[in-house]
């Protein structure tokens, strides 16, 4: 039942948006930021925070790529688990990022409490529930890493996973308490906000059209203007396009499709996810979901591989309510949305200087709401004179996709591979 549905819930839900203006005509600036999402935007804060003139080029409106469009999870961690990461970057590197990552929870909602952003902020914790035997063991595991290095991590079994949700489909969990949701849009928005006040410049409908050498600064062009800077900054992710030959093909940009009820009414809400976490499961294509501020119960996951989605793409996740929480069988979804995710191929976010003065930070898989603005501040400090060694988090060297123009298909194949897997491992 998804007919009739009102577009993005965070469209109609968010903080009044600041009107800014389009560039006209030549600026300057000691840092030139490409993008007004998340990592753009915390980028532009921070630098404007420590002195110097920034000047943030948004190609649409503030939000309107994946920061203005995701589930609004803020979720410490990676794919991998903190072992793995710290065998994976040695012995001095790896502590350190695991740290780092670990923290996205105090970064974003100290941002919240500092600038003031009124944003929906909840930090009740996530639920990571298991799907079956293999992943209760896994989940299991990932919480004893985390726990053992100081983090509010519990093991949850069954039957307290399911007062915790609200349903019996799970076998068990682990909560982590440095978690929380926002409502995005409205996070993006105080965000920018908060670097205007700070000196930002920040101008939209202003797309970065052609980056180049200008003797010793950088030029970013625009349709109806220009920016010199000493130093640039793309923060597009999922959004990245030609701007910087080859930097697209480093992300492979996935959708993925939110649908979100009416408030619901006390004697059908009052059972999910009742002490206020967000959760997202096991599943290869994971189902994640929350209640909002008003009580609406979002669903989240996997979607087509195009950007004019419609309320009949929503099916998956009907049936993804419907098996959770059968009683919501006839309560429709009143508004769906989509928006891009970028993935890598190593399934870590990557931060790359493309050239002396022009730094990017991209391919959040997923936990873009956290790390994004993490990784904006780190860019910040990198630019202001950091050695790329005395923050937590590898600087790389960019490099594309081998055999790019085929990820769309081995992704659409691999898809098809893991709802199959997801169905049988559950069932």
């Amino acid at each position: 039942m998804v007919d009739g549905t009102k577009g993005s819930l965070w469209d109609a839900t968010a903080a009044r948006s600041t009107p800014w203006p389009e560039l006209k005509g030549e600026l300057g600036a000691d840092v030139a930021i490409v993008g007004g999402g998340y990592t753009g935007c915390a980028a532009a804060l921070a630098a404007a925070s420590a002195g110097a003139s920034v000047v943030l080029l948004e190609s649409h409106d503030i939000g309107r790529g994946a920061s203005g469009l995701t589930g609004g999870q803020v979720i410490p961690g990676l794919k991998y688990d903190p072992d793995e990461l710290e065998a994976m970057f040695g012995a001095e590197l790896g502590p350190r990022l695991v740290a780092a990552i670990g923290s996205v929870g105090d970064e974003v909602f100290g941002l919240i409490e500092k600038h003031r952003i009124d944003c929906e902020a909840t930090r009740k914790g996530w639920l990571q529930p298991a799907i079956s035997a293999r992943t209760l063991d896994m989940v299991k595991r990932r919480c004893d890493q985390w726990a053992r290095r100081g983090a509010p991590a519990t093991f949850v079994d069954r039957a307290r996973l399911g007062e915790l949700i609200g349903t019996d489909r799970y076998l068990g969990g682990w909560e982590d308490r440095r978690a929380g949701h926002v409502q995005p849009l409205s996070f993006n928005r105080g965000l920018a906000a908060a670097a205007r006040r700070a000196g930002a410049e920040i101008f939209v409908r202003s797309p970065a059209r052609q980056l180049a050498r200008d003797g010793s600064r950088w030029l970013l062009r625009s349709d109806s203007g220009a920016v010199r800077a000493n130093a640039v900054i793309i923060g597009t992710n999922g959004y990245t396009d030609a701007l910087w030959p080859g930097l697209s093909r480093t992300v492979v940009p996935m959708i993925s499709m939110q649908a979100a009820t009416e408030p619901l009414p006390a004697e059908l809400g009052a059972r999910i996810l009742s002490q206020g976490h967000c959760a997202s499961d096991t599943r290869r294509l994971l189902w994640y979901y929350r209640r909002d501020a008003a009580g609406r119960l979002l669903m989240g996951g996997r979607a087509p591989f195009r950007e004019n989605l419609g309320p009949a793409d929503a099916v998956n996740l009907r049936a993804a309510v419907d098996t959770l929480f059968p009683w919501l069988r006839g309560v429709p979804f009143a508004y769906h949305w989509g928006g891009r995710v970028a993935m890598t191929k190593d399934h870590l976010p990557h931060l790359h200087q493309l050239a002396p003065g022009v730094w990017t930070a991209l391919g959040y898989n997923g936990r873009g709401v956290g790390l994004a603005p993490l990784l904006g501040r780190y860019l910040a400090e990198l630019v202001a004179g950091k050695r790329p060694d005395d923050i937590p988090f590898p600087v790389t060297a960019m490099r594309p996709i081998f055999g790019y123009p085929f990820t769309r298909t081995v992704a659409r194949a691999l898809i098809r591979y893991y709802r199959m897997r997801d169905r049988l491992e559950v069932e």
